[in-house]
């Protein structure tokens, strides 16, 4: 399996961050949000600009992480995981307001590999 099947890549000041949705984030995210399917709903319908940014910050540090743990794990060579602060000091809101359409692809790669994975568990079960 490779990661970029399930990821979108970002440019936070300058370098480039994999977005992965991983169990560990749905985790997260399922934890703020109370699951994936009211993510979308509190990100559109949040008044507060302010808000809204710290909600994307938030995510983006959270995925783009995700991408750094799998390199912790899998190498020697250990990067540092990404901070909001980070984040927020390398990007412009109107970057953060792109990165919306980054975190939804990786969230749909995400959740697609996982419905596609069931479907052909359920084809290989009843054959």
């Amino acid at each position: 399996m490779q990661d970029n099947d399930r990821s979108a890549i970002i440019r936070i000041g300058s370098e480039d961050y994999q977005l992965i949705l991983t169990t560990r984030a749905t985790k997260e995210i399922a934890k703020r949000y109370g699951g994936l399917e009211n993510l979308g709903t509190k990100l559109m319908k949040t008044e507060n600009f302010e808000m809204a940014l710290d909600e994307v910050v938030w995510l983006i540090t959270l995925l783009a992480n995700q991408s750094i743990l799998i390199h912790n794990l899998k190498n020697q060579d250990k990067r540092e995981l990404l901070s909001e602060e980070t984040v927020e000091l390398l990007t412009s809101p109107l970057e953060l307001a792109a990165y919306k359409d980054a975190i939804m692809e990786a969230m749909f790669k995400g959740t697609k590999r996982n419905i596609q994975s069931e479907d052909d568990l359920k084809n290989t079960q009843a054959g």
